[in-house]
């Protein structure tokens, strides 16, 4: 079905309102990382003289926990009750969990706060990509790949005003609170919206067993894995490797992660501008290869401004990985539905849990520059398994 015959659906206004939704997601998963370190100091961890770095990775796997859980409960739902209730409560998830965040009085209270924050980006994380696809079935991976720019843009912004309130000494429970007007906002505008059907009419969608016993869709559920490993590793840990391992002060992690995410969005848009001249898989390839160049770059580098530029340009890199691979797999199995969708970003999100907690890992058992080194292996996995994806479109 083209866009153009949506019948009752404006489709630019609701993929603009998706845009939205996606910067709202943002929020949830990047405003703690800014603060990690104001975090370790907030809490009494295991050691009794503040969290360790363990601990701290843990935030960031009970975030990608909570994601994981959503994607999986609320996937299958969303092709039977359609898209609307959980754009909607996705969003209301987000400022729930925005207001415990800020009111966490412990560690544990803290930790599952970020896994309702979690839950909510998972809801919204889930619903979006196949809403997006739905309403613009003609330029599939230009659409993804502008929908996950957003990401970006709206990870850019957290940041940034992360980095203010470091620089405005305003503390981390108050930019929680800062930060509510975006989701709450959208509850009511995407609630007036009228939402597409998630597969094309009078198309039966694909039944879920029947994908899995594809070896194509197997390999692109291990490859998005790795590339959210890829993503994410690096975006959880920059500002604390920029601060603890390269000896910046803490306003340089914070602006680090800024241009990280700038560098993504421009990666993500420029793509989305040349999906169409380009061919997705030699994109993936070259995307791989040259992170794990910056990234051991950025982890040994003895020259510490090369290292973060490194790290910082890892996010252009590995930008086009995620939403790539969601759209090519998309145009492969045009109806596989929201239940689809949410099984390959459940994989990417897996990859966020255990890349940001195994970083934390080897930096307790060495040092946060083989920890970050550690992330490197992700694209390098990745790459073969997306030359072969592409051998077997051909």
């Amino acid at each position: 079905m083209s866009s153009a015959t949506l019948p009752g659906i404006r489709p630019r206004l609701l993929t603009n309102l998706c845009y939205g939704a996606m910067m709202s997601l943002a929020i949830g998963v990047n405003l703690l990382p800014i603060f990690l370190v104001s975090i370790q100091h907030s809490f009494l961890g295991s050691s009794g003289q503040g969290l360790t770095q363990e601990e701290l990775g843990r935030l960031g796997a009970f975030t990608f926990s909570g994601l994981v859980a959503a994607i999986l409960i609320t996937g299958p739902l969303a092709d039977r009750f359609g898209a609307k209730l959980f754009a909607l409560s996705g969003n209301a998830l987000l400022v729930v969990g925005l207001i415990l965040t800020a009111w966490s009085p412990t560690y544990t209270i803290l930790l599952w706060a970020n896994f309702v924050l979690g839950f909510g980006a998972g809801v919204l994380d889930m619903v979006l990509s196949p809403i997006v696809s739905a309403l613009n079935p003609e330029k599939r991976s230009a659409s993804m790949n502008w929908l996950h720019s957003f990401y970006c843009v709206g990870a850019t912004l957290t940041v940034l005003a992360g980095t203010i309130a470091l620089q405005s000494n305003i503390s981390w429970r108050t930019a929680c609170l800062l930060l509510i007007p975006l989701p709450a906002l959208l509850i009511f505008a995407l609630g007036v919206a009228k939402f597409p059907a998630l597969t094309s009419e009078g198309e039966v969608r694909i039944p879920f067993r029947q994908l899995v016993r594809q070896l194509w869709f197997i390999g692109a559920l291990a490859a998005i894995f790795l590339g959210g490993a890829t993503e994410l590793g690096m975006a959880q840990w920059l500002p604390a490797y920029a601060e603890m391992a390269l000896k910046y002060p803490q306003w340089v992690g914070g602006a680090a992660l800024f241009f990280f995410s700038i560098c993504m969005a421009i990666g993500r848009m420029g793509i989305g501008a040349l999906s169409e001249k380009l061919d997705s898989y030699t994109i993936m390839a070259w995307g791989c290869g040259l992170s794990v160049a910056l990234f051991l770059m950025g982890s040994f580098c003895p020259i510490k401004i090369v290292a973060l530029i490194a790290c910082i340009l890892a996010g252009l890199t590995g930008s086009c990985l995620w939403p790539t691979m969601l759209a090519i797999t998309a145009d492969k199995y045009p109806n596989g539905g929201a239940t689809m969708f949410g099984a390959l970003a459940s994989f990417g999100n897996a990859g966020g849990i255990f890349m940001p907690w195994l970083v934390g890992l080897i930096a307790d058992k060495y040092d946060l520059h083989w920890g970050l080194a550690i992330s490197a292996l992700a694209p390098l996995f990745m790459l073969p398994i997306v030359v072969a994806l592409g051998r077997k479109n051909a």
